[in-house]
């Protein structure tokens, strides 16, 4: 049986893909062509990436409309593929922050208010704002062993002109990765404690963790250590919102074993996005995403 989680990660905790859904949403792009042209993807790497995204159920094909050539279809986002949305935004969010790529990426604004930038995290329970401090994680060691058992895809990245998602790939770009940091949001520190728990040889964990270290994800205060960074804790709504969806995407499969606690409320988190200008809860239809500037606008002077 597959584990949620990890059927998510590997859909979803890929460059290419997450460039596809970007543009289904900001673009409004539909077509093979358009992505193609949009990313510079090789052709069969795109139509890969694009059969797994309908075989799971996020995107649709159907027929062109009225004008196309016969037997031409398009993509569309379902139900299932529109509710990435918070994903996206949690992504573009911390991207926005931490990354030099702030120029390439779409602004994002809540219609109603014409507040622009980055919402906040919430318990859809309680109401409160939420962080990685005000939960806990709860996970059993078959779920990590599911978590981190298989083989990832390359995860290939558009060739130009476009947010190519490198730095977070560090965090959810592999199983091994994204279950480290995960561990790490969930308060686990000493290297025998990331062993413990994910069986891991040795050198392989040692590489993880040193690679999340050079990506500014942990920090090392003294020896056999690692900690969270500012820019590692700011990962949390990615997390929250991948495990949220994880559970959307998989109703048949069993609990996965793995799940966030918000503790003021004491009940699991569902999490929700929060406009931080007028405080209201976000649902897609009201929020936009207006394309970033071209460059010459970006280098025109002021």
């Amino acid at each position: 049986m597959t584990n949620s989680v990890a059927a998510t990660f590997d859909l979803l905790g890929d460059r290419l893909t997450l460039t596809i859904l970007r543009h289904a949403f900001v673009d409004h792009a539909r077509r093979f062509t358009q992505w193609a042209d949009r990313t510079a993807a090789p052709p069969a790497v795109l139509t890969a990436r694009l059969a797994a995204l309908v075989d799971a159920g996020v995107l649709e094909r159907v027929p062109v409309p009225d004008g196309g050539r016969a037997g031409a279809t398009e993509y569309r986002l379902t139900e299932l593929g529109s509710a990435t949305w918070e994903i996206l935004v949690c992504v573009w969010s911390w991207q926005r922050e931490w990354t030099g790529e702030w120029a390439l990426l779409p602004e994002f604004t809540h219609t109603a208010c014409g507040h622009r930038g980055p919402p906040t995290v919430m318990c859809r329970g309680c109401g409160r704002d939420v962080t990685a401090h005000d939960t806990a994680v709860e996970m059993d060691r078959d779920a990590l062993w599911q978590l981190t058992s298989g083989r990832r895809r390359s995860t290939a990245g558009p060739a130009r002109g476009d947010a190519r998602f490198d730095e977070i790939m560090e965090a959810i770009g592999d199983r091994w990765s994204a279950a480290v940091t995960g561990l790490a949001l969930a308060g686990v520190r000493r290297f025998s404690d990331f062993r413990a728990a994910l069986h891991m040889s040795p050198t392989t964990l040692t590489e993880r963790l040193a690679r999340l270290v050079e990506a500014g994800i942990l920090h090392r205060p003294e020896a056999r250590e690692y900690r969270l960074t500012p820019r590692g804790r700011a990962l949390f709504g990615v997390f929250a919102f991948l495990l949220a969806w994880s559970a959307r995407a998989h109703p048949e499969t069993p609990e996965p074993g793995l799940l966030i606690r918000h503790k003021e409320c004491g009940a699991v988190l569902v999490p929700a996005l929060r406009c931080r200008g007028c405080g209201a809860v976000l649902g897609r239809r009201d929020v936009r995403f207006e394309p970033a500037p071209t460059h010459a606008a970006l280098d025109s002077p002021r």
